[in-house]
């Protein structure tokens, strides 16, 4: 029935081995009573623990009805234990909390019995063992022999084939030892039970079959089995009808329940503990993904505000502020016995002039766009700067030309209330800021946009012609825009201006205005090259005819409001795009628009034509490099008569005979307000977050470097970081301010 053959057990301790079993081999019988004596030390328990499925052995083998458990696994282990073995501890193992008929139950739960059957059950093998009136009561409310016989009970319950008993006298008096006894010796009637003891009288007195151990042998069997004929060993697997032990979720609960509500205090102050533990780090993670998304949005919407600047003429603003701060510490030695100039101005100049360098846009705007410079993928928008002028005037020409953009405001009140209060009014604004360009190009990433603005009336520009008004997080716009844009009067401006110079108030109560007449209001873009007139073989600038603009202003591209924008809520970004005081937003497909219509105006295609002609007088552009006139195309009579005159005379004679003009080409072209696309006056990048932004600068640097191995030292970028320039700047100050309180101290 249960044979073990060869088996060893081996311990190890570091390099140390330690054989508690050293080649047992035995066989038992279906039915008997085993006792097992031995020493302590000399491998009774671990003999019992290999037999119980309980340890593994180290070689040797084990079969129960002639099936080796060579290649059992843990789940085959698992039935091996709950179905064909039993086992009783010395100490019981009971759950104190629970009834006794709940302990000897519990024992079937693994099995899947009916709770019927199992209090059926419970019940009838605890009468077995002298127990039938003890159902209710709880194990600390009986003696040890009871414990005792509660385990065996829980032992017999699932009808094992064989029990297992390790030490169950140990604890117990001789009475109690004795009853104990006498029930397995009962049991072993129609089962195997193998008894670990220290007590041979006992085992001589009950036992049908004594073992004896000594250092991990057998050194006696009073009765060994034997068989004539005995079936060869098989190597398989357990059948299959050895289901894997498994609780059904209703008992699983019940018994969880049940466990919960036995210790109420114990169930209370672990859910208050655990509550306590899950709140915690629920606010925890609630509070690092909060100010994670914090932290992100104040980095994505500072970067919008601050890009990296690159110019196509720039300075290094760190080392001229440096420089500044520098110059007010530096001291000249000199007399005390004058009046001396300290050259702050010509030190700034001769900082900015050292600081002043010219970029190569095209080169890098080239490297930009191509593959292996990686900056998009860190930026939310490339924003490409470029020379023309924008002109914008109000549609409505009925009181007169009035130009929006560049703003001419202050310059139109000037002329009206005389230069004095025009003057005085303008530095004020323009020193407090309030002068900043009023239009400015949108970022092209509608991601971000949306994210920062919502839209309050109107939709977001779909063609080059569509623009939108920025407000403030209170609906509102300053005065000076509403003036700038027509909303207002510009008279009232006149008004206002005429009070202050009277040292009046100019009480102007506050204006609003429906959306529905924001979004109607329209502009109209006049391109430089359109204020130019051909007259008599040259091109005339008209703008100061105001009939010759009323009718330019009348024809021109109409831009026309068609969204109002405001910040959203709990968004860092300034009111208005960069922080400036922009409160007109436009696409870069504007910018675009007006670049090609002013490189394909007549004045502009007349011009490329004649390279050698300014258009503007009629008269040839110098000769680069020419240091006199070319003599040869005047007569012989011109020539004779130049050659009489003193060098003044001549020189005037000449500007008669051979007149040029003044400008070049290039300046003519910039005056018109041609720009090559491919050539940027400025790049803005504006990166992700910070981590972008510094590996942008990398990117750069990088770039410079191999401009600078490469020998193409005039493509080195110089870029302007705003975020950093601030923090020198104020780093700056605080290294001044610690030398002042040094030099005080």
């Amino acid at each position: 029935m249960l044979k073990l053959t060869g088996v060893t057990k081996n311990y190890y301790v570091g390099d140390i081995i330690v054989g508690a079993l050293r080649g047992i081999d035995i066989e038992f019988r279906k039915s008997e009573f085993v006792s097992i004596l031995g020493p302590s030390g000399c491998g009774k328990t671990t003999m019992l623990n290999i037999i119980g499925g309980l340890d593994r052995y180290t070689s040797g083998d084990l079969t129960v009805n002639g099936v080796s458990t060579r290649e059992y696994r843990d789940t085959d282990w698992d039935a091996y234990r709950n179905r064909r073995v039993g086992f009783v501890f010395q100490t019981y193992n009971l759950i104190l909390h629970q009834t006794v008929l709940a302990n000897v139950e519990l024992a079937m739960t693994l099995s899947g019995v009916s709770k019927a059957e199992r209090r059926k059950r419970a019940a009838e093998v605890l009468e077995r063992v002298g127990l039938g009136d003890q159902l209710e009561k709880r194990p600390n409310q009986l003696s040890g022999g009871q414990m005792q016989r509660v385990a065996i009970a829980r032992a017999l319950v699932n009808n094992p084939e064989i029990l297992l008993a390790d030490e169950p006298t140990g604890s117990l008096d001789s009475e109690n030892s004795v009853q104990i006894a006498e029930i397995l010796k009962e049991i072993a009637r129609d089962r195997l039970v193998i008894l670990v003891t220290h007590n041979a009288e006992l085992a001589q007195q009950y036992s049908t079959r004594i073992v004896r151990l000594m250092d991990g042998r057998i050194t006696h069997d009073s009765n060994p089995y034997s068989a004539d004929t005995e079936a060869a060993v098989r190597i398989e697997k357990p059948p299959k009808k050895e289901r894997k032990p498994a609780m059904s979720l209703a008992t699983a609960l019940s018994l969880s329940l049940n466990n919960l509500m036995t210790k109420k205090a114990r169930t209370f102050l672990t859910s208050f503990a655990g509550s306590i533990g899950i709140i915690g780090i629920a606010l925890i993670l609630s509070l690092s993904s909060g100010m994670q998304g914090y932290i992100a949005g104040v980095q994505r919407d500072t970067m919008s505000n601050y890009p990296v600047l690159i110019e196509q003429t720039t300075m290094d603003m760190s080392a001229i502020i440096g420089a500044a701060i520098g110059a007010r510490r530096q001291r000249e030695s000199h007399d005390l016995d004058k009046v001396y100039s300290r050259n702050v101005m010509a030190n700034m100049m001769d900082s900015m002039r050292q600081q002043m360098s010219t970029n190569d846009l095209r080169a890098f705007k080239q490297f930009i766009e191509g593959d292996e410079s990686g900056i998009a993928g860190l930026a939310n928008d490339i924003k490409y700067g470029y020379s023309t002028p924008m002109n914008v005037y109000r549609a409505d020409v009925s009181d007169g030309v009035f130009q929006v953009h560049p703003n001419s405001l202050f310059g139109r009140s000037a002329s009206q209330q005389g230069m004095g209060a025009g003057m005085s009014v303008g530095m004020s604004m323009r020193q407090s800021g309030q002068n900043s360009d009023l239009w400015q190009e949108l970022l092209a990433n509608d991601e971000l946009l949306n994210l920062q603005y919502d839209v309050i009336a109107g939709r977001m520009p779909e063609s080059f012609d569509e623009i939108v008004l920025f407000v403030s997080r209170r609906n509102e716009i300053t005065d000076f825009a509403m003036f700038s844009l027509g909303l207002k009067d510009p008279a009232e401006l006149d008004t206002m201006m005429r009070d202050i110079s009277l040292g009046k108030e100019t009480g102007v109560e506050q204006a609003s205005f429906d959306y529905d007449e924001i979004l109607g209001l329209t502009f109209k873009l006049v391109p430089n090259t359109d204020c130019y007139q051909k007259l008599g073989g040259t091109w005339v600038d008209r703008r100061e005819d105001a009939e010759f603009m009323a009718g330019v202003v009348g024809g021109a591209t109409e831009l026309k409001i068609v969204g109002i924008l405001r910040p959203a809520e709990g968004v860092s970004v300034s009111d208005t795009p960069s922080g400036g005081m922009a409160v007109i937003g436009y696409t870069a497909a504007l910018t675009e628009y007006l670049i090609d219509t002013v490189n394909n105006s007549p004045i502009v295609r007349e011009q490329r034509k004649n390279p050698g002609m300014d258009v503007l007088t009629g008269l040839p552009f110098a000769t680069p490099g020419a240091t006199s006139p070319d003599l040869s195309v005047l007569s012989p009579e011109q020539q004779a008569y130049l050659a009489l005159l003193s060098p003044e005379e001549r020189e005037a004679a000449m500007s008669s005979y051979l007149p040029v003009s003044k400008a070049t080409y290039d300046e003519n072209m910039k005056i018109l307000g041609v720009t090559d696309l491919e050539s940027p006056s400025s790049i803005s990048i504006y990166p992700k977050d910070f981590d972008s932004k510094n590996s942008i600068k990398a990117i750069i640097d990088d770039y410079n470097k191999r401009m600078t191995e490469d020998g193409k030292a005039e493509s080195v970028i110089q870029y302007t970081d705003f975020i950093d320039l601030m923090l020198s700047s104020v780093t700056t100050v605080i290294n001044a301010i610690s030398y002042i309180l040094i030099a005080f101290v």
